[in-house]
């Protein structure tokens, strides 16, 4: 199991993280996910064996946010 701290710049209110939590948590291979909306962190804990973080980051970046 790996997690990491994702820089996510442009949340700005509770419907982003809804969003990021509800598309990244669908992932296969994602255990979790939590969005730090007030220090615009994301962190997301996964198994490489079944995603990566290029995708996980993808995922991010086609719903409007820009990963660090």
């Amino acid at each position: 199991m790996t997690s990491k701290t994702l820089d996510v710049q442009g949340m700005s209110c509770g419907h982003c993280v809804q969003t990021i939590e509800g598309n990244v948590g669908e992932l296969n291979g994602v255990t979790s996910v939590k969005v730090h909306l007030d220090n615009g962190k994301v962190d997301v804990s996964f198994d490489e064996g079944k995603i990566d973080l290029k995708k996980i980051t993808e995922v991010i970046e086609d719903q409007g946010y820009d990963v660090a």
